[in-house]
C-alpha cells in the first residue's frame, strides 16, 4: 500500500512545476549568491596591472630558509598596480595563452570558490583561450594528475558559495621525492604555466617548496591563505601588518556566534542549563575572541591569556622558601578550573544558575602541564618509530599497550639513573589523569605531526573539574542560589509566617537584593538546627513549609549542554566581506601570475579598514619560514600567528569581561550579530577585532 502511495506521489511531483519549484534545491538565496558580482579594488578597474617591487618592508630571513629556498628567498613584498597604458610587448606577454591549475588543500574556508572565479575571470579577460584546471581532492589530484578543466558553466554555479565542493579537497602533502616527480610530470603533461595552491600554513609551506623545486622549469606557483582558524597574518619584522587574516575566519566566526547567541537567549529563557561552546582554533584563539565579541558570552577563555598568567602567591611562597618555582608561571588545569567555578557561583548567587561559556579547542596547549606531555609524547612517538622503522600506534594499538611501553620507559630511567624524556614522576603524575584523556594525549598525530585538540574532549576534562570542585564548594555551603527578596518575602507570607523573623536567621546577607543561604545551613537537618538554635520553632516541631521550600531553592544543580562548533561553520555560505575578499584574492593572484611572480603568497594589505584603502600585494613566502617542532624534528614551515593580548581588541575584552560575566541583578549584556549577509550594509561587515584595534589606533594617533 506505501508503495502506491509512493508512486501516486512521485507522479504527482512529475505533473505538478510548482511542488517541483518548492521542493528544488534551487531557491532565490542561491540564485541570488551565484548571481551576485563582488566588488573589486580600484587597482582591478585598469585593463592590465603590473607588479611594483618595494623595499619598504624587512623580514628576519631564517638561515635554514635561506638554505633550501635558494631562488625565492630574495623574493620581494610586490604591489599590484594599474598598468596605465602599456607598450606591445607588456600586453603581448599579459595576456599570453596560459595552462593554470589551482588546488584547494586542507579543511574548506567560506569564500574558496571565489578565488576560484577572481582567477578565473580575470585569466578568461586576459585571454579566453588560456585553461584553468582544477586538481581534484587536493594536492593527491595534482600527484595523481586527476582534474577537471574549468569552464563557465562549472565556475558559475559556485559563486559565492562555501565550501569546496567545486573540486574538492584534500590533505595530502607533496613531501617526498616521488611526490615531486609524478607533481612535475603532471604539470609537463598539461603544460601548465603556473599552479595555485590555495590553503593554511602547511600549504603555503608547500607552495615554497614546489616554487624553489620548479623554479627551473620555469613553472610559477602562487599561494593563497585560506584557515577559518584566523591564523596566517603577516607582519614584517617592524610590526607592519601586510595579511591582516585568511578568508574563511570572517564567516566562521559569524556562523558560531549566531549559534552561540540563539544558546544565550535559550540559557536566559530557560535558566537551567550552562551551554559549553567549543569553537575550532587549534593553535590560537582568535575564534574564540571574536565570538566573544560578536555575542558577549558570560565566559569565554582565550588560550594565550591563560599561557601569560603568573601565580604571584607561588612566587613569593618560593622566594621564601629559596626555590624556584616554575609552574607559577602559566595556569595549571587545576587553577583553571576555579576561575571557572568562581564565575558559575558568583552568577549563581543573583539567581543566575546559568550561562554560556565559549572554549578555544586548543585550550589544552596552553596548559603548563598538558603541553609538557604533549611535547614529551611527541617525541616519544618519533623516537619510536624513527628507532624501530615501525608505527607506534600499529605496535601499540590500546591504551593499556601504550601506559605499559611508558611504564618501561619510567623503569629504566630509575633502574639506570640515565636521563630519558620520561621519568617516574612523569608516569605518577600521568596516572592520575582520567583514562579517557590519557587516551586523547596519546592518540595518533595528524598528517603533519600535529596533536589533534578536536579530537580530545576538551570540555569534559574542563568540566569534570569543574563540577568536583562545584560539589566541595556545594558542601561547604558556598556554591548557593541567590533568591529574590521579594520572593521570598511573597513565598512566606503565603504561610502567613513573617519574613523578617526567618530572614535573619536562614540568610547571612538579609536586606540585600538578593538572599544567599547561610553557609552553615547545607541540609535541611542543618537548616532545622539553624531554628532551633535561634529559638524560631521547637525541637519536636517540623520546618514549616515554605521555609523548607526556600532552602531547596536555594541548592543548585549544576546541568551543562556541550556543543562544538567547527565544520557546521567552515561549510557555511561566506560571509559579504569573505565574498568580497576571495574574489579579489584570485584577481591578486592571476595578476601574480601574469607578471611571472612565482613564490608569492596573495594578499590584501589594508584589509583592516574600508574596503576602499584594501591594497592588492604578493608577499613573500620564503622570508616567512622558520624552523618548527614536528613530529620530534625541527621542520621548515609557515609560523602561525596566536591572539596577541597587548592589542586594543582582546585589551577591550579583557575590561568587559566583569560586565559579561553579568555576576549583578538584572538582564545579561548578551548581543544579537544577526545572519550571515553577502549583501547590503551591515553592522558586522568586517571581522569586529578590526574595527576596535583600528578605531583604538586611531584615537591613540
Amino acid at each position: 500500500m506505501q508503495g502506491e502511495e509512493s508512486v501516486k506521489f512521485a507522479h504527482l511531483i512529475e505533473k505538478n512545476p510548482i511542488i517541483q519549484k518548492v521542493i528544488s534545491n534551487v531557491n532565490h538565496e542561491l540564485v541570488a549568491r551565484r548571481g551576485n558580482k563582488p566588488s573589486v579594488c580600484k587597482v582591478f578597474l585598469n585593463e592590465f596591472t603590473k607588479l611594483k617591487d618595494t623595499d619598504e618592508f624587512v623580514f628576519e630571513i631564517h638561515k635554514e630558509a635561506k638554505k633550501c629556498l635558494p631562488d625565492i628567498i630574495g623574493n620581494k613584498v610586490q604591489f599590484v598596480e594599474g598598468a596605465g597604458s602599456p607598450d606591445g610587448p607588456f600586453i603581448e606577454k599579459y595576456c599570453n595563452k596560459r595552462n593554470i591549475g589551482i588546488v584547494f588543500s586542507g579543511g574548506p574556508a567560506p569564500g574558496g570558490h571565489n578565488v576560484i572565479a577572481g582567477f578565473y575571470d580575470a585569466a578568461k579577460k586576459a585571454n579566453p583561450e588560456s585553461r584553468i584546471y582544477g586538481f581534484l581532492l587536493g594536492p593527491d589530484g595534482i600527484v595523481e594528475n586527476e582534474y577537471v578543466e574549468l569552464t563557465d558553466g562549472i565556475v558559475d554555479a559556485y559563486r559565492n558559495l562555501g565550501g569546496f565542493g567545486m573540486i574538492k579537497t584534500g590533505r595530502a602533502k607533496i613531501d617526498s621525492k616521488e611526490k615531486m616527480r609524478l607533481s612535475k610530470e603532471t604539470c609537463r603533461k598539461l603544460k601548465l604555466d603556473a599552479l595555485v595552491i590555495v590553503g593554511g600554513d602547511d600549504s603555503n609551506t608547500n607552495a615554497a617548496f614546489l616554487a624553489q623545486e620548479m623554479y627551473k622549469d620555469g613553472i610559477q606557483i602562487i599561494g593563497v591563505p585560506k584557515t577559518i582558524d584566523g591564523d596566517i597574518q603577516v607582519r614584517d619584522s617592524k610590526g607592519t601588518v601586510l595579511c591582516a587574516i585568511s578568508f574563511g575566519f570572517h564567516t566562521a566566526a559569524l556562523a558560531f556566534a549566531n549559534a552561540i547567541s540563539n544558546l544565550c537567549t535559550d540559557s536566559n529563557s530557560d535558566v537551567k542549563y550552562w551551554h559549553i561552546c567549543k569553537v575550532m582554533g587549534r593553535v590560537a584563539s582568535h575564534l574564540a575572541l571574536e565570538v566573544a565579541l560578536q555575542t558577549h558570552a558570560n565566559i569565554t577563555l582565550i588560550g594565550e591569556d591563560l599561557a601569560e598568567y603568573t601565580d604571584s602567591r607561588r612566587i613569593e611562597k618560593a622566594k621564601k622558601e629559596g626555590t624556584p618555582d616554575y609552574m607559577a608561571f602559566g595556569v595549571t588545569l587545576r587553577h583553571l578550573s576555579r576561575v571557572i567555578c568562581d564565575g558559575i557561583v558568583r552568577r549563581a548567587a543573583v539567581g543566575k544558575n546559568y550561562g554560556v561559556m565559549v572554549i578555544p579547542e586548543g585550550i589544552l596547549e596552553f596548559i603548563n602541564e598538558i603541553q609538557v606531555f604533549i611535547i614529551k609524547f611527541n617525541t616519544i612517538i618519533a623516537q619510536y618509530n624513527s628507532t624501530h622503522d615501525t608505527d607506534f600506534h600499529t605496535n601499540f594499538p590500546i591504551l593499556e599497550d601504550k601506559l605499559e611501553y611508558l611504564r618501561r620507559l619510567a623503569k629504566t630511567s630509575r633502574e639506570e639513573g640515565t636521563f630519558t624524556i620520561w621519568n617516574t614522576r612523569d608516569d605518577d603524575l600521568f596516572n592520575d589523569i582520567p583514562a579517557f584523556f590519557q587516551e586523547g594525549l596519546l592518540m595518533e598525530r595528524d598528517s603533519h605531526g600535529n596533536f589533534q585538540f578536536s579530537q580530545v574532549e576538551t570540555e569534559k576534562v574542563l568540566m569534570g573539574l569543574v563540577k568536583d570542585y562545584l560539589n566541595i564548594l556545594k558542601e561547604k555551603g558556598q556554591y548557593k542560589i541567590g533568591l529574590s527578596k521579594v520572593y521570598y518575602a511573597k513565598t512566606l507570607e503565603k504561610g502567613n509566617l513573617n519574613p523578617d523573623i526567618f530572614g535573619p536567621v536562614l540568610f547571612k546577607n538579609y536586606g540585600d537584593e538578593f538572599l544567599i543561604v547561610k553557609e552553615t545551613i547545607t541540609s535541611v537537618k542543618t537548616l532545622k538546627q539553624a531554628l532551633v538554635r535561634d529559638g524560631i520553632i521547637q525541637e519536636s516541631d517540623k520546618i514549616p513549609t515554605e521555609v523548607e521550600k526556600i532552602f531547596k531553592k536555594s541548592i543548585p544543580s549544576f546541568k551543562t549542554q556541550v556543543h562544538f562548533y567547527g565544520y557546521d561553520g567552515r561549510g557555511s555560505d561566506p560571509s559579504g566581506f569573505d565574498c568580497v575578499y576571495a574574489y579579489n584574492l584570485g584577481l591578486t593572484a592571476f595578476s601574480l601570475t601574469a607578471n611571472g611572480a612565482t613564490g608569492q603568497m596573495a594578499a590584501i594589505k589594508n584589509l583592516e579598514n574600508e574596503f576602499e584603502k584594501w591594497e592588492p600585494i604578493g608577499i613573500p613566502i620564503a622570508p616567512l619560514m622558520h624552523n618548527e617542532e614536528r613530529k620530534g624534528k625541527l621542520d621548515l614551515v609557515l609560523g602561525k600567528t596566536i591572539v596577541d593580548v597587548n592589542s586594543p581588541c582582546f585589551q577591550i575584552v579583557k575590561a568587559l569581561r566583569e560586565k559579561w560575566l553579568g555576576a549583578v541583578a538584572g538582564e545579561d549584556d548578551y548581543r544579537r550579530p544577526g545572519p550571515i549577509r553577502f549583501v547590503g550594509k551591515c553592522e558586522d561587515d568586517r571581522p569586529l577585532t578590526f574595527v576596535l584595534n583600528e578605531l583604538a589606533k586611531r584615537s591613540l594617533d
